[in-house]
């Protein structure tokens, strides 16, 4: 529980500095507090499951994601976006490997693709040409990542498999409203609680596996 606390104060300093332009304060507040929730995970038991070991990769993925956003630079943004992709197929992976109802992750994929295809058109289209195509990737990848939570969800009837990624897959969003339609301190607002509280609930999973 001290990490969790640890983690919302370091979080809540973020915010503070970023709602004060201090950019800077991101090398230290964003690695450690990301950190903490690899920490977490490792408290919750995360080496004693297959479950566990994909959530565990996939939060370490996270991390590194989170350190190659802080620089304002279009190279590190697209590392940062690898990293944050291959998450999300860890966590997609996780989901299997605990099991998952296909039906409703069918149907979830179909309602996803609903909205994935007039939002990511409109994020693909603000993007610069070279980060078009990693957009689109990054969008069918989160969106089928939500997809499997919902049927690992429907399966386990746990509701951490459906809030996690979906808190994750919102604060995706924020991010990607952040950098490529309407940049602002909301967007941050929004979106950094929510990432670190998927994080959380992911890295609290593995005690259910």
């Amino acid at each position: 529980m001290l990490i969790v606390c640890f983690l919302a104060a370091l979080v809540a300093l973020l915010l503070w500095c970023e709602s004060k332009g201090w950019r800077s304060a991101a090398w230290f507040t964003k690695p450690l507090a990301s950190a903490l929730f690899v920490a977490f995970a490792l408290q919750m038991g995360a080496r004693q499951s297959e479950y566990g070991l994909w959530v565990l990769v996939a939060l370490v993925a996270c991390w590194l994601g989170d350190v190659l956003l802080i620089p304002v630079h279009k190279g590190s943004f697209k590392a940062g976006l690898l990293s944050f992709l291959v998450g999300h197929v860890c966590y997609s992976v996780a989901f299997l490997v605990h099991g998952v109802d296909a039906r409703w992750a069918m149907l979830s994929a179909v309602a996803l693709a609903c909205i994935a295809w007039p939002v990511g058109g409109v994020l693909v289209r603000s993007a610069d040409r070279s980060l078009r195509r990693p957009v689109a990737a990054y969008i069918l990848v989160i969106s089928g990542m939500l997809a499997l939570g919902i049927g690992a969800w429907a399966r386990a009837q746990e509701m951490v498999f459906l809030i996690a990624p979906a808190a994750f897959y919102l604060s995706d969003l924020a991010v990607a409203r952040n950098r490529f339609l309407r940049p602002g301190f909301v967007n941050r607002l929004i979106g950094l609680p929510l990432y670190y509280a998927a994080q959380l609930l992911f890295a609290w999973s593995v005690s259910l596996a």
